[in-house]
């Protein structure tokens, strides 16, 4: 099996249990400091067990995913085997980590982070045995800024401990939110690989789904977990054109604006740009219409392959060009009123095709408005040229 969950959620406790409950023998590796040579000699331990006390082993290894492909793959001929009962223990999103093969073997277990109410519980223990004094709400600032992870509160808890009485050298110690926060000072929030996927997802479907406080409250997730400021900016000039696009044309500006600033400025003032950006981008009209535009005209080249272009559309520049009928009938658009004149521009097979279908949404309602009395033939298609 693999135990995937937070750091400080019990997973090599769980596994020590399961091995204890079943009555095996038990070996323990971390992949951390462990190699293929200390796999090796657990197998043929395992081995011996099994053929001369029939007595099964459970090998259970710590950070599973830190072991290369080489290193796993040795794993799978015992465990299908049964020689092993194998429980890996993960931080990491093990379809990310692990190999496909060895996940096919396995069950995977998912632990979730543990309460605020249950770290609460051992943070007052911990208390009791540095016979220190908490307040609920300093007990409170502890297990919120946890994240589950017990570990981490019995250390920040420990450290505030330290730190009050070097400063409070009475009998009883007490402690503050002062206290605290030098405990916490510094520490960066965790941030897993699929945390990450999982926090810029909640990032960009708050500025594309207009909610200005969600998406500054992922952005500061995100930065305070020590995402690069860059990646953020990327992601928000490609949003501006993914899903803000022509119901605001600013958008983009504004995004380039942004990456522009980060790379100039850098943290930590590059923040405010970033959320100077973010925030504008939230309020700004939506509009998908580039995307699925773009989409729609990748679908019909792929389809289709390269198409012939047109003779009046072909470059009559060089000598014998326009002998060839090449430019001869092309419409120059700015001869005419509003610099405007109705001709075909696509391939012959694909005139009247519309990728671009416009929202009726901010600027691009306006815009695309012209645009629609033109091509619907409302608009003289016959208009003079301009003398």
């Amino acid at each position: 099996m693999i135990l995937w969950g937070p750091a400080g959620t019990g997973k090599t406790t769980l596994a020590r249990i399961i091995a204890s409950s079943a009555g095996y023998a038990s070996e323990s590796l971390s992949a951390v400091s462990g190699g293929v040579k200390d796999v090796r000699e657990i197998l043929a331990r395992a081995r011996e067990r099994l053929g001369e006390h029939a007595e099964r082993t459970v090998l259970f290894i710590d950070e599973v995913h830190r072991f290369n492909k080489a290193q796993q793959d040795l794993l799978l001929p015992a465990t299908e085997s049964g020689e092993i009962v194998l429980i890996g223990a993960t931080t990491e999103n093990p379809y990310f980590e692990v190999n496909a093969a060895l996940m096919s073997r396995s069950t995977l277990w998912r632990l979730s982070p543990l309460s605020e109410a249950d770290i609460s519980v051992l943070c007052e223990r911990g208390a009791q045995v540095r016979g220190a004094q908490v307040s609920e709400e300093v007990l409170a600032a502890i297990t919120s800024s946890a994240e589950g992870d017990a570990r981490a509160a019995l250390t920040t808890l420990d450290t505030a401990i330290t730190l009050a009485r070097s400063s409070d050298v009475g009998a009883t110690t007490t402690l503050t939110f002062e206290h605290v926060a030098q405990a916490r000072d510094g520490r960066l929030y965790h941030q897993s690989r699929d945390t990450h996927y999982d926090q810029v997802s909640a990032f960009i479907k708050s500025v594309r789904g207009s909610d200005p406080d969600a998406a500054l409250y992922w952005l500061v997730t995100l930065l305070e977990s020590g995402e690069s400021a860059r990646f953020l900016a990327r992601r928000l000039v490609i949003l501006a054109s993914e899903d803000v696009g022509l119901a605001d044309p600013m958008g983009i500006v504004i995004a380039q604006s942004c990456a522009r600033a980060v790379e100039f400025v850098g943290l930590p003032e590059a923040r405010l740009t970033l959320a100077h950006a973010t925030l504008a981008l939230s309020l700004a009209p939506k509009s998908n219409s580039v995307t699925r535009a773009l989409g729609a005209a990748t679908s019909a080249v792929q389809a289709g392959g390269t198409r012939e272009v047109p003779d009046h559309l072909r470059d009559a520049h060089y000598s014998g060009a326009r002998s060839m009928g090449f430019g001869t009938d092309y419409s120059y658009p700015h001869d005419y009123r509003g610099g405007w004149v109705q001709q075909d521009y696509l391939p012959e097979d694909l005139v009247g095709t519309r990728f671009y279908e416009p929202s009726e949404n901010g600027r691009e309602a306006m815009t695309a408005s012209l645009w629609r009395e033109r091509t619907s033939g409302s608009s003289s298609n016959d208009a003079p040229p301009v003398e």
